[in-house]
Formats: structure tokens, C-alpha cells, sequence
């Protein structure tokens, strides 16, 4: 296979969780009954739907995300993998990662998705407070979650785990404690998220009706804050708005997506950014939510695209600039006019570059852009308005 285009991530979405944590507005569902097999198939026809794009590449990055992906059958994920790499599709310092809850079922299938080409797990962990994990609607105790951590340890050479932090009436001290425990159980990696309530979501009725209490904005920015600098002093180097890494660890397909790197989504809801058709214009690609209109629609058509839409240059300016503010280095004028054909001096609102300066909330010169610490803590609110 001739590798004529520039390497390709690939994501896989798995829809299905074990229940709905109050705080999630991803496309998840709850199932009883899963036919592990048919999805298999399914997985299979619409990475068929894109061979004439995946003959022309090689892909870097895999992950399985959901979702619980650890719920899927370790031969679905074989399945996928042994497919790419039969057409030679996989390069050979691929990272593929699945995401992983760590509930006791899920914890003894890790050797079982080693064996089938996971080399990577990012466990959901969210919390080591057993009030805490019950009010976020997490199934594991802390006990469990640790057990997971250890077993994931001795089982990938790389693994992550993710916790929350400024959740309803957590204090400084309190974070301060959990994170320094959580360090000693962490790897090369470890993803920090601040809570957010999302509409749609139950907390975000419950915190519109004053029962849940979330911590004041200065004191989540203070723990930001503490936190980016406790992780320094241990090595670990904020690369992203929420994650942090040892040099080399940092999750490599993640960082496709923030670099505005090509990729292919695959199952329900899914969205791929891919330039079709040796076009150098990204297609915005979406398919349907619902797993079994996504699961119908592929056994039907071979895809479940919803949408599909060639991006302006406008659109994919927005979109470079707002994934790599996400960014600890920031943006190059040179990458915007790599993906964008535009200058920052033709698509920057200056006036606003000014008084975000001025607050010290954003470092800028003419070949670069990035926000400060305070900055990123208001990353969606300063995007739209540096955009002119």
C-alpha cells in the first residue's frame, strides 16, 4: 500500500454504559442485551464504506470510546484490529487505546484486551470519595477503583486514569489529599476535569433548583491552579486545558484531535474530520445517535452518516483555533495557515487580543498565541471572542 496521504486516527465509538451518570451528556444508552457479534459486523461494513480512504493511509491512533467501551467482547475488538491490520492499514508504532470503568467484571477482562491489541486504558475513575462516586452516579468503590489502577499497571506499559475535581462542596484540603493519593497509584499520565453541568443532564436540574452546590469560581480556579503546579513539581507537564504527562506519555490521539490532525469516526453519533477524495478540505462527517438506527442504516446502506458537510474557511479557522487553545503551547500562525490558509493578522479580533492581554488571560505575537493559566480556565468564553 502506497502511503500517499497523511496519517489517519481512528475512533470507535461503543454506545452502551451499565447506567447513566447524572453529569454525562455523551451519546450513551443503557442495554440489557448486546449482540456483540452484530456489531461486530457492523463495525466491519462501515470501515468497508471508507476502504477507498483507508488504502491511501496509515493509521497512528485507535480509540475505543463510548460510552463504556470495556463493556464490549474482547473478540469485537480483536475483530476490528485483526480487519486494519490484514490490509496492512495499521502503522507499526500505533497507539490504541480503550477506555475502561473500573468495576470488578471490567478489571478481569484487561488481560483479555491486551491479548486482543490494546495498548493503552484510560480507566473513569472520577473520584476516590465513596459519597462522592455515589453522588456521581459511579457504580465502583474506591477499593475497586485502586484495584484497577494496579491491575492496569501491571498489564500496559501506558495508562491513564481520570478524576474530577471542584464536585458539589469539595474543599481545597480535600482535593489537596485526594490528588496527592492518587499520584502515588499514577503512571505516565493522568486526566484532571473540572465539573461542568451540561444541559440535558440531571445535575444540571438539580443545580438550577439549588440542590447541588458546586464550589465558587475562585476556589475551582485555586485548585486549578494548585493542581498544575503540585503535578509539576512531580514531573508531570500540563500538555492540554485538563491533561497532564510525563514527556512521551501524552495521549497521542487525543492530541490529533487538538492539533486539527485528520480522522475517521466510526458507530453511533461519531464524527470524523477527513479530507475525501485527495480533497485538501476536511469533511465534517456525523452519524446517526441512536444505536440501532446507526445499526439498521449500516446493515442497510453500509452507513449511518447523518451529515456531511465541505467545511469553509471560516469554519475550519474557528475550528483550529479553538482546539489548539486547548493546547499548553497554543497556536502558530503557521499551522493556521497550513489548515486554514489564514493569517492571525486577517482573522484575530485585536481589540479583544488586547484586553485579554491586558487582563492577562492570553500571550500573543505574530507568529504564536496561547493562553495563560487564568486563561484557559475561561477557554469557552475567550475562543468566540478573539475570532474577528
Amino acid at each position: 500500500m502506497s502511503n500517499l496521504l497523511p496519517p489517519l486516527g481512528l475512533y470507535v465509538h461503543w454506545p452502551f454504559c451499565l447506567s447513566k451518570c447524572p453529569y454525562c451528556d455523551f451519546n450513551s444508552h443503557i442495554e440489557s442485551e448486546v449482540n456483540h457479534r452484530l456489531w461486530l459486523n457492523s463495525y466491519l461494513k462501515e470501515l468497508k464504506y471508507f476502504l477507498p480512504e483507508l488504502e491511501k493511509r496509515k493509521i497512528k491512533t485507535i480509540f475505543f470510546g463510548g460510552g463504556t467501551p470495556s463493556l464490549m467482547d474482547p473478540s469485537t475488538i480483536y475483530g476490528i484490529l485483526e480487519w486494519l491490520k490484514k490490509r496492512d492499514f495499521i502503522a507499526s508504532d500505533v497507539e490504541i487505546t480503550l477506555e475502561a470503568n473500573p468495576t470488578s467484571v471490567e478489571t478481569k477482562k484487561l488481560e483479555a484486551f491486551r491479548s486482543a491489541g490494546i495498548n493503552r486504558v484510560s480507566i473513569g475513575v472520577q473520584s476516590f470519595v465513596e459519597q462522592d462516586l455515589q453522588q456521581l452516579g459511579r457504580t465502583h468503590s474506591p477499593d475497586t477503583a485502586i484495584r484497577a489502577i494496579k491491575a492496569a499497571a501491571g498489564i500496559f506499559d501506558r495508562y491513564s486514569f481520570d478524576l474530577i475535581y471542584a464536585r458539589a462542596n469539595q474543599r481545597m484540603l480535600a482535593w489537596q489529599n485526594e490528588l496527592e493519593k492518587a499520584l502515588k497509584l499514577a503512571g505516565g499520565h493522568i486526566s484532571l476535569y473540572q465539573l461542568t453541568i451540561e444541559k440535558g443532564t440531571p445535575f444540571y436540574a438539580q443545580h438550577k433548583n439549588g440542590e447541588l452546590i458546586l464550589p465558587e469560581n475562585d476556589l475551582a480556579a485555586d485548585m486549578y491552579i494548585w493542581t498544575k503546579d503540585y503535578l509539576a513539581q512531580h514531573g508531570y507537564k500540563r500538555y492540554e486545558i485538563s491533561n497532564f504527562a510525563f514527556p512521551g506519555q501524552e495521549c497521542r490521539h487525543n492530541l490529533a484531535y487538538w492539533n486539527y490532525n485528520e480522522y475517521l469516526g466510526i458507530g453511533p453519533g461519531a464524527h470524523s474530520r477527513i479530507c475525501l477524495q485527495d480533497s485538501r478540505t476536511p469533511i465534517a462527517l456525523m452519524n446517526y445517535n441512536k444505536p440501532n438506527k446507526w445499526l439498521n442504516l449500516v446493515q442497510e446502506c453500509d452507513s449511518a452518516i447523518q451529515t456531511q458537510e465541505k467545511l469553509t474557511n471560516r469554519e475550519i479557522t474557528e475550528e483550529v483555533i479553538m482546539m489548539g487553545l486547548r493546547l499548553e503551547d497554543g497556536i502558530s500562525d503557521a499551522k493556521l495557515q497550513k489548515y486554514a490558509e489564514s493569517e492571525f493578522i486577517n482573522v484575530l479580533n485585536m481589540s479583544a487580543i488586547d484586553m485579554f492581554m491586558d487582563k492577562g488571560f492570553l500571550q500573543y505575537n505574530s507568529d504564536a498565541l496561547k493562553l495563560t493559566d487564568k486563561g484557559l480556565l475561561m477557554h469557552s468564553y475567550i475562543v468566540p471572542r478573539v475570532i474577528a
